[in-house]
């Protein structure tokens, strides 16, 4: 039931296309990471949530197919548990990577040693709403504004991050490992502060003592702005995280030309943005997660 008849398609271009094709469609507003259903796409199968490049490519997909769930399936997999995938529907295709072990031949040099190859696979899947036979989860009840905040302060909270709410401008300072955020009460709503929060949160991770994150050799000149973007992609997954219902971009021309340049000049890029937020986003919840603990010992 694959779309694909082509495996030898260059697959970094393949999604490195679909999400300049996102980035271009926002120019003329608010470029949003539209996600259908409670959170970040998960496999309904194991339940496992899906990483990286792999997280966009299924937002995009569910955005422009209009699907409700945010649960996705092999073919394979719908078909062992009792459903079938309707006729015509065409599948995401996503991707893993592989490890290859290449053995030395054997000519009487025992000094070689085998080497590794990592190597892209393709993968594809099915939203819950092409599939017949499967009954979806029930959907969980909407969180009110009070809660969404309250587990966005959580995060904040719990992170040990930093954070001063203070002057004009949102940013990290790494001198002295600070966010700086305006007032609360400054911005336009709720969850825009929280959004810009966690933005500036997922750039605080990126320290020397952090991850350690430092992409002037690979980008010159266009570091900072591939920065941003694994700042804006690290706040749309802490986002789907806390259940809110979207984490936009907002529409500055100057950022989505500079992400556009690096995107078309790199085929990898998106690989290694989507990766490292996927990266920032583990850190936090992780941090959130142990500290919670610890305050229950307590």
């Amino acid at each position: 039931m694959r779309t694909t008849n082509t495996p030898k398609k260059d697959l970094y271009a393949q999604a490195t296309d679909e999400i300049i094709a996102m980035l271009e469609s926002g120019k003329t507003g608010h470029l949003t990471w539209a996600r259908s259903g409670d959170g970040l796409p998960r496999n309904h199968r194991t339940e496992t949530t899906y990483q990286g490049v792999n997280v966009l490519l299924l937002w995009a997909a569910a955005a422009t197919g209009g699907y409700s769930s945010d649960r996705w399936l092999t073919y394979k997999q719908a078909t062992d548990m009792g459903g079938q995938v309707r006729k015509g529907e065409k599948s995401v295709t996503c991707v893993f990577f592989k490890t290859l072990e290449i053995e030395p031949e054997n000519n009487g040099n025992e000094a070689e040693k085998s080497q590794s190859i990592r190597m892209i696979k393709p993968f594809w899947l099915f939203n819950l709403d092409q599939i017949d036979g499967i009954e979806k989860p029930q959907a969980a009840m909407p969180l009110n504004d009070f809660q969404q905040i309250d587990a966005a302060e959580n995060v904040l909270i719990r992170s040990g991050a930093v954070i001063r709410e203070v002057g004009e401008k949102a940013f990290y300072q790494p001198s002295t490992d600070e966010i700086y955020l305006p007032e609360r009460t400054r911005f336009a709503s709720e969850i825009e502060f929280y959004s810009v929060a966690l933005h500036e949160l997922t750039h605080w991770t990126g320290a020397k003592h952090r991850l350690a994150r430092d992409f002037a050799k690979r980008f010159g000149s266009e570091a900072y702005a591939f920065e941003e973007l694994i700042a804006e992609l690290g706040s749309a997954f802490l986002n789907a995280e806390l259940g809110f219902a979207a984490s936009m971009i907002p529409n500055h021309a100057g950022y989505i030309e500079s992400w556009l340049k690096v995107l078309k000049n790199d085929k990898r890029a998106i690989f290694t943005a989507a990766s490292q937020a996927s990266k920032a986003h583990s850190y936090i919840m992780d941090l959130v997660g142990c500290n919670q603990k610890d305050q229950q010992a307590a």
